[in-house]
This record gives C-alpha cells, sequence and structure tokens, in this order.
C-alpha cells in the first residue's frame, strides 16, 4: 500500500475517497448499493468517460480542450447527413463516419494552435463557440427523430432481473466506452508516441530538440480527442434516440473537472488512465448522491468549480516550482 501511494499518490487518494463516498452514500439511503443504481451510473456517465479519456492525451501533451461537447454535437448532425445521403448506413460505417468527422474537427483545433501560435485554451474557446454558432445557424435549432433503425435500438450488453422483478441492464454505450479506454490506455501506456506525448507535455522545447515532432503530436492529441468526442456523440444519439444541438452544450466543465482530479496536471506531462476512471467516477457519484439526498442540484456545479479552481492553482504551483528549479540548475 506506501509503495502504491508513493507511486500513484493521486489516484490512491481518490480511491480511498470514493471508497469512503460509497460507504456513506449506501448507509444513507437504501437505493444507491442496488445494481439498479449502478448499472445506471455507469449507462449515463459511459459517454463521459470516453470524452475523458480523449482529454486526458490533449491534457498529457500540454493542451486544453474545452470544444468537445460542441464538436460531437457537430457530429451529430453531419453524421445524420451523411446517413441518410448513403441509405442508412449500420454501426461499423457510423464509427468510421463519426470518428473521421471527429478527428476532422480536431485537427482543425491542431493546426489553428500549431498556425498561429496560440496556447489552446484560447483556440479551443474560439472553436467552441464558432462550432456551435454554425451548428445553430444551419440547423436553426431543430432536433432530428427521423434516424435510421439500427442507430437507435437498444443495444444490451449485460440485463439482470433482481427478485422483486426490477430490471438492471447495461447498453451498448458502456461497451464501447470499454474499448476507448483500453485503446487509450495503449496508446499512452504502450506506444513510443504514448512516451513522446508525455515527453512533450512535461517539456516542449526539450522534446524538440530531443527529435520529437512537435506538429505530429498536436495532431495526435487533438485528433484524438476528436475521434473520442465523435464516438461519444455517436453513443449519446443511442441513448438518447434523438439529436438535440444543444444537448451536449455545458458538459465539458464536469469532465475537465473530472481528469484533472484524476491526477491529469493542466500544464501536461502528467495524467493515467486510472486516475482519469476515478475522477469521473468521483463526479458521477457525487451528482448521484446529490440527487439520492435531495440536496440541490446547483451545489454540484459548485462543486465542480471548486474542483477546476484547486486544479489550476496546484498545476500554478507545481509549475512555478519546476521553473524555479529548472532556473536554479541552470
Amino acid at each position: 500500500m506506501r509503495s502504491l501511494f508513493a507511486s500513484h499518490p493521486v489516484e490512491t487518494r481518490l480511491a480511498l475517497v470514493l471508497l469512503a463516498m460509497v460507504a456513506g452514500l449506501s448507509l444513507a439511503t437504501d437505493t444507491f448499493l442496488t445494481m439498479g443504481n449502478l448499472t445506471s451510473l455507469l449507462n449515463n456517465n459511459a459517454v463521459n468517460l470516453i470524452w475523458a479519456v480523449g482529454l486526458l492525451v490533449v491534457l498529457i501533451a500540454g493542451g486544453i480542450d474545452i470544444s468537445f461537447a460542441v464538436a460531437a454535437s457537430v457530429v451529430q448532425y453531419l453524421a445524420a447527413q451523411v446517413f441518410v445521403a448513403i441509405g442508412g448506413g449500420n454501426w461499423a460505417i457510423g464509427f468510421l463516419v463519426a470518428g473521421g468527422i471527429g478527428i476532422g474537427l480536431g485537427l482543425i483545433n491542431a493546426a489553428l494552435i500549431h498556425g498561429f501560435r496560440v496556447i489552446s485554451i484560447v483556440i479551443t474557446i474560439a472553436t467552441f463557440n464558432a462550432f456551435f454558432g454554425l451548428l445553430m445557424f444551419f440547423t436553426r435549432g431543430r432536433n432530428i427523430y427521423d434516424l435510421p433503425g439500427w442507430w437507435t435500438e437498444r443495444i444490451y450488453v449485460f440485463e439482470h432481473q433482481a427478485a422483486n422483478g426490477t430490471w438492471s441492464e447495461l447498453n451498448l454505450s458502456v461497451a464501447v466506452m470499454a474499448v476507448c479506454v483500453l485503446a487509450t490506455w495503449g496508446l499512452i501506456g504502450f506506444t513510443t508516441l504514448g512516451r513522446q506525448l508525455y515527453a512533450f507535455g512535461d517539456n516542449p522545447e526539450g522534446a524538440r530538440r530531443a527529435g520529437v515532432n512537435i506538429w505530429l503530436m498536436q495532431c495526435l492529441a487533438f485528433g484524438w480527442m476528436g475521434m473520442m468526442a465523435g464516438i461519444g456523440g455517436l453513443m449519446q444519439v443511442n441513448i438518447a434516440q434523438e439529436v438535440v444541438p444543444n444537448a451536449l452544450y455545458g458538459r465539458e466543465l464536469a469532465v475537465l473537472a473530472a481528469v484533472v482530479l484524476g491526477g491529469a496536471r493542466l500544464g501536461g506531462g502528467r495524467g493515467t488512465v486510472a486516475g482519469c476512471i476515478l475522477g469521473v467516477m468521483f463526479v458521477a457519484i457525487t451528482q448521484n448522491g446529490l440527487n439520492l439526498l435531495g440536496i440541490s442540484p446547483f451545489a454540484f456545479q459548485m462543486i465542480i468549480g471548486a474542483v477546476i479552481m484547486v486544479a489550476i492553482s496546484t498545476s500554478n504551483l507545481t509549475l512555478a516550482g519546476g521553473s524555479r528549479s529548472r532556473e536554479g540548475r541552470a
């Protein structure tokens, strides 16, 4: 336990806090620690975790992206038009189309950041507003209900009926989420590109001098985020069974809070998939617990704001300390 805490202190602390929260909520309510509530937690937060692992890659590379939720909405509308044009499609085509469009939107962010030499948060604020404005302008805010049957058909990967007759199930989005998590874990943990992402995020100039392709790192990070945004948008439609232009607007802050809470540093160079999962679960359980206890949903927004504020403050302290250390060595 001591060695685990030494090697992964943030993840270990967060896991202990989660265990305490689960124990407290299971005692405070009769419904939290039930199969129905737990499967509902996974179903409702699968899309957030898909986005979170994409954002993790961006943060590791030293960037930040707040446009992904709006990009997912753009993917939904463009994909719907593509499916109409080709006469329906299927899941294989759906993942290719949604992932491809998402990668394209992510590469727009990468090209603007690299081309204008502007920090990523400024560019993604701009694309956030540009994507959303264009989406609302061309769609006029209208929902799309006439969608291909394969896209809206409910697919369950797990079903269970309790003794009292209540059903619990996990839908397709949970399985897709698991694949996205494993793919991201493989990318950042077992590939040369993953090691280069960490090096680039920790010290961009040093990585450049060591031969790391800066443009490739930015394309990989934001392209991966775009792909996760597209896949998440595809799965959100399967859950909601409709395309709504502003349904995903505002969810980016909760995802960002979850990822930085899980140990990803806003300055880059640090972050793990395990911490990302724990962060998303912390945010999900907090929101679920507040609902079960009958506490105002505005309390959840205050918690998210506090998490982001603390993350920014601690990141600034870490970066300042690191800068002083480098100056001292020089």
